[in-house]
């Protein structure tokens, strides 16, 4: 008999490189000449607030060139038909889960389609582009809006739900996702000892050793049939 009963799934940005999303980063680690930490935290929006408004903003844009994938609807699926505790979390900010059907749902990084003000903290869907005159639709305030991402140095959000989510997870499935990240590059070594531990990457990675189970391959050819083999099992 299974006796799974909760699952965890972590998805990084490997989930999503078959879509089609753009990385916005070049084999050198720069993004048009910038190092990403200049694009990517609080020092650099600081220094530059036009320059990374421009980044997000055209990461927000490039998510309406791009759908869910295979995998996406295959976690879905997991969600809709498992009948115990089931949580998804992703590192990734798009909303191709969203769109494919997921909905017990966390962004741990943030979200490309919110924007929060620094003034009141309120946080709101937004579809355009954001710049330092943008006005707060809660208070007022303009100059204080920013995309609603989490930046280097910045913590996660959501990271109690998680982990007590991964205390009482049976089954912890980790994929696409380089293991270089944290905190998520740790959560394999925060559930229980008897929980099941299965990666779903196209290589190796460095936290591949903490795993029970490795499956190597495309993330729309693989997760699919892990999907149905966990179902399958119940």
């Amino acid at each position: 008999m299974n006796s799974t009963q909760n699952i965890v799934v972590l998805t990084g940005a490997g989930m999503s490189a078959e879509s089609g999303v753009p990385t916005f980063r070049g084999v050198d680690g720069l993004w048009e000449g910038h190092h990403i930490e200049e694009v990517a935290s609080p020092e650099g929006f600081a220094r530059n607030p036009a320059l990374v408004h421009r980044f997000y903003n055209l990461r927000r844009a490039a998510l309406k060139c791009v759908e869910p994938n295979a995998g996406h609807r295959a976690l879905a699926m997991l969600e809709s038909e498992w009948t115990g505790g089931f949580l998804l979390v992703t590192q990734n900010v798009d909303d191709l889960h969203e769109r494919a059907g997921s909905r017990k749902l966390l962004h741990m990084h943030g979200e490309l389609r919110k924007v929060r003000c620094e003034a009141c903290y309120a946080v709101a869907v937004w579809e355009n582009d954001l710049d330092a005159g943008t006005v707060c639709p809660a208070c007022g305030e303009t100059g204080a809006m920013r995309p609603h991402i989490v930046w280097f140095g910045e913590i996660p959000f959501e990271m109690e739900t998680i982990a007590a989510a991964l205390k009482s997870a049976d089954l912890f499935l980790c994929i696409g996702t380089s293991g270089l990240v944290y905190p998520a590059a740790g959560f394999a070594q925060r559930v229980s000892n008897e929980c099941r531990l299965i990666e779903l990457n196209i290589e190796s990675t460095e936290i591949s050793r903490h795993f029970h189970e490795h499956i190597v391959g495309a993330v729309s050819a693989e997760l699919p049939k892990l999907v149905e083999s966990i179902l399958r099992a119940r």
